[in-house]
């Protein structure tokens, strides 16, 4: 799993934009799969048969796309001005290298200087209408030959293991669900199930929504990053999770209030597995669920996630211990729902 993870993290997939993400999903699924269609919103949808098929019908999902920028308009003088795509926190990417469009186009993110600011405005946090994008250019003619318009971008950056089994890398969310879900397509399987790979998440779970209607589960399972702020700076009660200490498996989120009755066969599953675990201690975020809780009659809808520090910044933080339970979760809980 963490090749495929660190494959999934060097690839651009700034939401719209899933284009290189869904490519290399589509290559390794087909040939392992039953089915792989795309929809019209360009969610992949993988079906794969199992030994038996479940009483109820299975859905795994993970979301293809990453937080970025997008390219809304040019300076004179050959800058790129921008706008977030998704939840991003401008303090954590000022200085960051950046790869804009298909073509890759190399930039760095940048601002007034700080010797240029007066000191009353230093505490204050550069908006993004403060910060522009340097392509090595010196005309709006010749950025225009470059880039496009809504062009996204990406952030340039490496994929590093260090430490005690960590692990160092942009959009970790959701790429690590993503490399769950392949690695279970190629398995043999125990039940028939139906993976997911969404868009646009990050704006709004909109690939979800389509996609929930479209696949129609009794169960589905978000399979995801989600935030750790086991810092020294931060409370304990608003931690949220810790790295290190097992896979999630949340109560609640901003969208969602999860199914009680799965999240007890999962817990239960790693109680007996001795798998560690945790919950939220502070309720953030969303996952797709929320969009498959909602979705026609309704869906028992539940969330396994690996804890990442920093996340919706270039440098997520994972523990692969974390990772790897995860995956060993969802295998037990397939294997689970193929008795019942």
């Amino acid at each position: 799993m963490l090749e495929t993870l660190k494959n999934l993290c060097m690839l651009d997939g700034v939401s719209g934009s899933e284009d290189e993400v869904r490519d290399y999903i589509i290559e390794r699924a087909k040939k392992h799969s039953d089915d792989v269609i795309v929809d019209t919103m360009g969610n992949v949808i993988v079906f794969k048969k199992g030994d038996v098929v479940p009483k109820e019908k299975l859905v795994l999902c993970a979301h293809m796309d990453e937080i970025g920028l997008i390219v809304t308009s040019f300076t004179d003088d050959g800058y790129l001005k921008v706008a977030y795509v998704g939840g991003i926190d401008g303090r954590v990417i000022l200085g960051k290298a950046v790869r804009v469009g298909e073509n890759k186009i190399q930039g760095v993110i940048g601002c007034k200087a700080i010797h240029l600011v007066k000191p009353k405005d230093r505490a204050v946090p550069v908006g993004i209408e403060d910060m522009y994008i340097d392509i090595g250019v010196k005309s709006r003619s010749e950025a225009e030959k470059l880039v496009s318009l809504g062009d996204a971008i990406a952030f340039d950056e490496d994929v590093r293991e260090f430490g005690d089994g960590f692990i160092k890398a942009k959009a970790i969310d959701d790429r690590f669900g993503c490399a769950v879900l392949l690695e279970l397509i190629e398995s043999k399987l125990p039940v028939d199930c139906t993976f997911v790979f969404t868009v646009q998440e990050e704006v709004g779970l909109r690939g979800a929504f389509t996609a929930a209607y479209t696949t129609a589960p009794d169960i589905a399972i978000a399979v995801e990053g989600t935030t750790a702020a086991d810092l020294p700076s931060v409370s304990a009660n608003k931690k949220v999770c810790k790295l290190g200490a097992g896979p999630v498996i949340p109560f609640m989120d901003a969208g969602t209030i999860y199914n009680k009755e799965v999240q007890k066969v999962l817990q239960g599953i790693a109680d007996r597995n001795d798998i560690p675990w945790q919950t939220k201690t502070y309720i953030s975020g969303g996952t797709d669920g929320a969009a498959f809780q909602r979705s026609r009659g309704g869906v028992k809808s539940v969330g396994v996630a690996a804890p990442i520090r920093n996340l919706h910044s270039p440098a997520c933080v994972g523990k692969i211990s974390d990772m790897e339970d995860v995956q060993r979760l969802i295998w037990l809980f397939l294997e689970e729902m193929s008795s019942r």
